[in-house]
């Protein structure tokens, strides 16, 4: 019996392009027997998952990028494990990195069609807990500092798609915005305390379209990875972002990669935090105290 299928579609993935490859889709969708839900407005996606949990889908699948995963993710945690539907992905953003992680076909067809018949497994999933007490699941990575600036520059790049675009925004950030934030670090009870450049936890290895981050992170083996770049010049920088996407960074005296279920930090300076390529805070924001866990087994997936 083929399962109970939602699809959650993002039309303005991949910076609006991703409603073209709509209509080669919808014969697989209605061989299957799948409903389709658009999304209109930022956080829809999580509302239209949390309403498909709740009215007894078994999957939900969305279509679009990181950014339509992540917020797909948030509405199905809102939902109790025994009524959680797992979650499928058909990758039609700009960087895909969460379905890269979960090895799912790149071809959007053969993707729908995998996440609608495909097996499940489970994935852990990361939470981040702020000054405020606000809660944010993440599936892949959530950066602070130099990688959440990359990310709100790439927002402002409409002319330029995938790689080519993370690549612009951090070259820009290099130049603009580079100011170390000093640190109180708590990892697993060590303390901790530097002046970081950025630091990311890290689900999945990889993030903006092919920047290793955390080339041994894995999102089912029960720990968060994180990277953490310390107080160097622009120069320095320049040398460790081709390394970055090698995943060979870590040869640097000034990075630090290393593994931790619980991690929580203050900080002299405003916090810019994305999730998932999620802009989480941006400029204007005072956040500076957040706080990560590991959920293990948080949530079934069909992988590739």
């Amino acid at each position: 019996m083929k399962p109970k299928a939602k699809l959650i579609f993002n039309p303005m993935a991949d910076m609006g392009q991703a409603w073209k490859v709509a209509n080669d889709l919808r014969p697989i969708a209605n061989q299957y027997g799948a409903e389709w839900s658009g999304t209109v407005y930022p956080a829809h996606a999580t509302e239209l998952a949390r309403q498909a949990a709740e009215q007894g889908y078994e999957r939900v699948i969305a279509l679009g990028g990181d950014g339509t995963v992540h917020e797909v993710v948030n509405g199905l945690m809102q939902v109790p494990a025994e009524r959680r539907p797992a979650l499928g992905v058909v990758p039609l953003g700009s960087g895909n990195d969460f379905a890269h992680a979960i090895g799912v076909p790149t071809a959007a067809d053969r993707a729908l069609a995998h996440a609608l018949e495909g097996q499940t497994s489970t994935i852990d999933l990361g939470l981040m807990t702020d000054e405020h007490g606000r809660q944010e699941y993440f599936d892949n990575t959530l950066g602070m500092g130099f990688d959440a600036v990359v990310t709100i520059r790439s927002h402002k790049l409409p002319f330029l798609r995938g790689f080519l675009m993370y690549l612009v925004a951090v070259l820009q950030t290099i130049v603009v915005n580079h100011q170390p934030a000093k640190m109180k670090i708590d990892l697993d009870g060590q303390a901790i305390e530097q002046s970081n450049i950025m630091l990311t936890v890290c689900n999945g290895p990889r993030q903006g379209g092919g920047f290793v981050v955390a080339p041994d992170a894995k999102n089912d083996d029960g720990i968060l990875n994180f990277a953490m770049v310390s107080r160097c010049s622009r120069l320095t920088m320049l040398r460790i972002l081709p390394e970055v996407m090698k995943g060979t960074h870590g040869k640097f005296p000034q990075v630090t990669l290393g593994t931790t279920r619980r991690l929580s930090l203050t900080s002299d300076l405003p916090l810019y935090i994305h999730a998932d390529g999620e802009i989480y805070t941006s400029f204007g924001s005072n956040l500076r105290q957040v706080s990560f866990e590991i959920v293990p087994n948080a949530l079934q997936v069909i992988k590739g």
